[in-house]
This record gives C-alpha cells, sequence and structure tokens, in this order.
C-alpha cells in the first residue's frame, strides 16, 4: 500500500524547576525569571547566561545592560553564532512509514543524535508499505510498475513464512532465523519507522541539509515536516528561518550561516 511518511514529536527536554531554583539562589540571583515559551528555549537562555553572569547587572562587574526577553536573548544567540549553548535542549521524534531509503540517508547525521530503527530481524514483514517518489507518481506506467513489484514481492513474504510454518511454530528462536533471511528480499523502498533524537544545534543543521534542493525527495518531504513543527514549537530558536517552495517541496534556510 501507498504510505506518505510522518512524523511524531514525542518527548523533548524539560527545566527541573526545584534544581534551577537552587542553582538561581547559588549564583546569588533567586528572583530571575525567563518568558521563554518553553523550557528547552529557557535552557538555551539559562545556560547561555551562565556563561557571561548576564543574568542581571550584579553579578559581572563587566555587564551594564542585559536583554531582557528571552526571544531578544536568543536572536543574539543566532546572530553571534553561539551555536553551542544551543546542544543543551533535546527533542525526540519518531518517523514512520519512511523508507529504507531515507533511514539510510538519516544515520549518516551522528554528531548529536540518538537512533532506534524497527528490526527486520525480529518484525516479520506481510504485506509492504511504501511511498512512491513524485516522478513515479506523475507517470502512471511507472506505478504499475512499481505496483506489480511491491505486491509480488509482498507475496514472496507470505510465500516463505507459509513454506516454513511460521504462523504455527513457538520456536521463537528459529522464527528470527527465518524473519532475518526474508528480509533479503524486502526492497529498500519499504516503509519502517525509525526514532531519531537530537539537539537543537544539530536539529537546525540537519533541517537545512535536507531541505536543500540537492537533497533526496523523501527526505526533504520529512525534515519540512520536522522544519515545521520545530518553527511552531520553539519559536524563538527557529525564528530566523525562511522558506521557499523549489521543485514543489519546502526548502529552509537560516540568515544566521554560523550556528
Amino acid at each position: 500500500m501507498i504510505v506518505e511518511p510522518k512524523v511524531f514529536l514525542i518527548g523533548e527536554s524539560t527545566v527541573n524547576k526545584e534544581g534551577l531554583s537552587a542553582f538561581l539562589t547559588h549564583l546569588g540571583v533567586p528572583e530571575w525569571t525567563s518568558n521563554a515559551p518553553t523550557d528547552i528555549e529557557q535552557l538555551t537562555e539559562v545556560y547561555g547566561r551562565a556563561c557571561y553572569k548576564s543574568f542581571g547587572t550584579e553579578l559581572n562587574p563587566n555587564i551594564t545592560r542585559v536583554r531582557g526577553s528571552n526571544e531578544a536573548y536568543i536572536s543574539n544567540i543566532l546572530e553571534k553564532g553561539d551555536g553551542s549553548v544551543l546542544e543543551h535542549g533535546v527533542a525526540n521524534f519518531f518517523f514512520c512509514d519512511v523508507s529504507r531509503v531515507f533511514t539510510h540517508e538519516l544515520v549518516r547525521h551522528r554528531v548529536g543524535t540518538a537512533m532506534s530503527q524497527e528490526s527486520l530481524r525480529y518484525v516479520r514483514l506481510t504485506d509492504l508499505d511504501w511511498y512512491a517518489p513524485i516522478c513515479i507518481q506523475e507517470n502512471t506506467a511507472a506505478m504499475t510498475i512499481f505496483e506489480k513489484t511491491m505486491e509480488g514481492l509482498s507475496n514472496l513474504q507470505k510465500d516463505l513464512s507459509e513454506l516454513y510454518e511460521l504462523d504455527t511454530t513457538n520456536d521463537f528462536n528459529f522464527k528470527k532465523q527465518v524473519t532475518s533471511a526474508m528480509r533479503r528480499i524486502a526492497p529498500i523502498g519499504l516503509a519502517t519507522t525509525i526514532g531519531w533524537s537530537c539537539n537543537m544545534r544539530t536539529l537546525r543543521h540537519v533541517i537545512e541539509m535536507r531541505t536543500d534542493p540537492g537533497a533526496e525527495e523523501e527526505i526533504r518531504l520529512v525534515f519540512s515536516k520536522v522544519a515545521d513543527i520545530a518553527i511552531e514549537r520553539w519559536p524563538n530558536l527557529f525564528a530566523d528561518y525562511e522558506m521557499k517552495i523549489i521543485d514543489d517541496l519546502p526548502s529552509y534556510k537560516t540568515v544566521n550561516t554560523k550556528v
């Protein structure tokens, strides 16, 4: 069955309010507060201000004024390119109904990430779902070839399951052995699921890299969805992004290229 890639934000860093309060008391600024719209943006601000003791003008004699809002503070960080403080906030995503074409490209981004992928050594395939790229969708003959191929590969999975009587055996090790063998005739275009966690600095980088017009179509589609989530969820951290439609897909770029 033809499917569309989906993106789910399932978690993100949160502030430990008691710990933050104790830290601020230790510094001597127990009354300091932030108007950050999210915990990740507050964490970014706290770590940045800690570097200069800029929670006010009383902690560092070199400071005569401070930026009062989270928006102004983060905007200055982005303009200066102080990307290291963006690494403290982490977001947790699941990408579903994506192909192994997509996952093979995603795993190239290792710095600042963690990944957990559906294992076809353990998960036995039956009916194969798949994503059809635009050039295939727009060509009726090509779509027919894709559909017949995927249907045939689905039937091969079912035939092998019946041959080895996998639905009736209780021997899990045997099931695992055969399931692992069967995946060798699964196409790289097979729809699958992968969990992906990353820090905010990495997220900004990968959005730019993977929505670029030169990137592969499916990963562009997925990370345009990620970008939409990021811009809505963390407005101050992604306020510097601009979107253009190029080749029918969104492309996101920041004006602050050093971050």
